[in-house]
């Protein structure tokens, strides 16, 4: 038999309790069910990012070209990046 999950009164006490005790002893996994969530969005975290005027330009021009956003660009533009680097790194 499995303990019962006590009733929380904030998400940090919640958060602290899951952070100490194996959820093992609360949940049948056997029994659970895959969730999808299709309308869950990435977090993201806003920074501030100092680039010289000439950069910018240029991925404004770029970006026109490509009919998006210049932030957008750069987004893409770090991502593949990022990806091109961690292949190279895992190889």
């Amino acid at each position: 038999m499995k303990k019962k999950i006590p009733n929380f009164k904030t998400e940090d006490e919640e958060r602290e309790f899951w952070a100490t005790h194996d959820s093992c002893d609360y949940v049948d996994w056997s029994t659970a069910e895959v969730g999808v969530f299709p309308n869950l969005k990435p977090s993201l975290k806003t920074i501030s990012l100092r680039l010289p005027e000439e950069m910018i330009n240029d991925l404004k021009i770029l970006a026109n070209q490509r009919d998006v956003p210049y932030q957008s660009l750069m987004k893409i533009l770090l991502a593949e990046k990022i990806q091109e680097m961690k292949k190279r790194k895992a190889a």
